[in-house]
């Protein structure tokens, strides 16, 4: 789904009905003419009885059935056509986020996705749910009253087909600048809804720092900015009302005058033709007319369209899965980096040529400076990314072979900041594995990462109710139930991303026991910053701008690497020489 045309060729069975629709509207309004024209001819011209027009009557009555049922079915097939779409944009969106999030992360604000997920599609409605059915309207109806009325008063089809071109002309001009406003518009609504949900997440960051009236000035002049950007698509909608009113009157009119005249002062034409004429010209002005009120909103809809549709074009770089279902659960494999590289769009970041293997049941520890490339090595591990270049091997075959979901079944990554989501701490602990687990089994993996202690001194226990993203635990309690998850998964590959930084030492101690114990049974694979962490990994990776500087142990490191053995200085304490 790339572009506009395609939303609407998913549906060409409706747009088929549509069509068919319209043409019972626009031969309904024909006949609906001529009937209420001999009515009329008929009681003041004719002087015919009541009982000779009961027929035409009735015919009128069916006629106006026939059209309200017409547009009514038009309009309603409209919606429809909206809702799928809107429906197949959000559920394509969505899944584009959640394919690949950590490339998303890195391109601009959460709620700016959320915008465009939820407001942009919405703007989208109108383009499916009222220009198309309008403009199959604005097609037929005066196509066909236009060949009525040359065929009835040539003079009337020739007056229309010198005036009518100004208002699709018209509508050209302002339909292009209000797709450009209404483009404009999202943006500031993407932009606005960004910042406020940026300001709402580090409120208390902004208030500790003095920041809250500066951020206040900055979601202000946001919102003022989306305000100016309305009104000013409001401004355009009412000036193009005003134009297509004077356009159609002033066309009107003049066809009138010109009856006026054949009629009146030259008697060229009958009574009855006469009047078939001005009953159908309101009606070929009309549907241009709306056709004018539903292509502003129709082209303010189309660039929210673009906007959203944008989103699909953007390169995408989620993991692309084979079928191949990795080995036993039980048997822990070897892990090869051969030439891995991956940079991230829009960034200038690479990482380059990684070359690495990790052994069953080895400590590695990826070291750097920030900035290093040390989390999206993980990242590329965990398969949330997919490397540009080079491969991850999984003895000896290629983690694209694989399926997502075997994989996935081997690992458990902890992070720095792993979320807890709203509910009680034995759901959050059980989220650890996609087994059915009894509450036997989670109190063992609680004791297991050190946390049983504090949750049996809670009054209820295990079913202790967690706010979102825990709220009312510790960053250290928060990752012992992350950990309390990896142990009831029994992983055999464990990634940490630097999962004790910022904690006191006392809880940073309950941790790295968690983790000892764990790395009896796995590969443990950790972004590490302390240098007791370090010195017992079997094997360390040295990063430096996306560059592995160096593989090698501890006491290697130390003897052959300058940029190593800095950083074990600072972190001792001590100066360089």
């Amino acid at each position: 789904m790339q572009n506009l045309k395609n939303t609407v060729f998913m549906h060409k069975k409706r747009i088929i009905y549509l069509m068919g629709l319209t043409l019972f509207l626009g031969l309904a309004i024909i006949v609906q003419a001529f009937a209420i024209t001999s009515i009329v001819d008929g009681v003041f011209v004719q002087k015919n009885s009541f009982s000779a027009i009961v027929p035409w009557l009735i015919i009128l009555a069916i006629v106006l059935l026939i059209r309200a049922v017409s547009d009514y079915m038009s309009k309603r097939i409209g919606v429809l056509i909206a809702s799928d779409v809107k429906g197949d944009v959000r559920k394509n969106l969505l899944n584009k986020y959640a394919r690949h999030p950590v490339a998303l992360a890195e391109k601009g604000q959460t709620g700016k996705k959320v915008g465009m997920l939820l407001d942009g599609v919405d703007e989208m409605d109108s383009f499916y749910s009222q220009f198309i059915p309008q403009v199959m309207q604005s097609t037929f109806v005066p196509l066909l009253t236009m060949i009525v009325i040359f065929t009835q008063h040539i003079n009337s089809g020739i007056i229309l087909l010198i005036t009518a071109p100004f208002i699709p002309i018209f509508m050209i001009v302002i339909g292009i600048q209000t797709q450009k406003k209404s483009e404009e518009k999202l943006e500031k609504l993407a932009s606005f809804s960004g910042t406020f949900l940026d300001t709402l997440q580090g409120l208390v960051t902004l208030k500790l720092f003095g920041q809250t009236k500066k951020q206040k000035d900055e979601i202000e002049k946001s919102s003022l900015g989306f305000r100016d950007t309305t009104m000013d698509i409001l401004k355009i909608a009412f000036t193009q009302s005003f134009m297509l009113e004077v356009i159609s009157m002033l066309s009107i009119g003049i066809v009138a005058l010109e009856i006026a005249f054949q009629l009146v002062l030259y008697n060229n034409i009958s009574f009855f033709t006469a009047f078939v004429v001005l009953v159908l010209v309101p009606e070929f002005f009309t549907a241009l007319k709306e056709l004018g009120t539903t292509f502003h909103n129709g082209r303010s809809s189309m660039g929210a369209a673009k906007k959203v549709l944008e989103e699909f074009d953007e390169e995408e770089r989620a993991p692309q899965w084979g079928k191949e279902v990795l080995g036993e659960q039980d048997i822990i494999p070897t892990i090869h980096l051969d030439q891995v590289s991956y940079r991230y769009p829009d960034s200038d970041f690479q990482l380059q040529d990684i070359e690495a293997t990790f052994l069953p049941k080895q400590r590695i520890a990826i070291v750097g400076a920030s900035g290093a490339g040390k989390s999206t090595l993980l990242h590329l591990l965990a398969g949330m990314i997919t490397p540009e270049h080079g491969a991850i091997k999984i003895n000896q075959k290629n983690l694209v072979n694989f399926t997502e979901e075997s994989w996935l079944n081997q690992l458990s990554y902890i992070s720095q900041q792993p979320y807890i989501f709203s509910g009680t701490i034995g759901e959050n602990i059980a989220i650890g594995t996609n087994q059915a687990v009894d509450k036997k089994a989670i109190q063992e993996a609680a004791e297991l990462a050190g946390i049983a202690p504090l949750i049996e001194t809670l009054e209820k226990k295990y079913d202790t109710p967690i706010g979102e993203a825990g709220r009312g635990l510790s960053s250290g309690e928060m990752q012992r139930i992350s950990i309390a998850r990896a142990f009831l998964k029994n992983p055999n590959i464990i990634l940490l991303d630097e999962p004790t930084r910022g904690l006191d030492l006392a809880t940073e101690k309950i941790l790295q026991e968690s983790i000892e114990k764990l790395a009896k049974t796995a590969t443990v694979i950790t972004v590490a910053h302390r240098l007791h962490t370090i010195k017992t990994a079997d094997q360390i990776l040295f990063l430096e701008n996306g560059q592995l500087k160096a593989v090698g142990t501890h006491d290697s490191l130390l003897d052959s690497l300058d940029a190593y053995r800095k950083m074990v200085t600072i972190q001792q304490g001590g100066k360089e020489a």
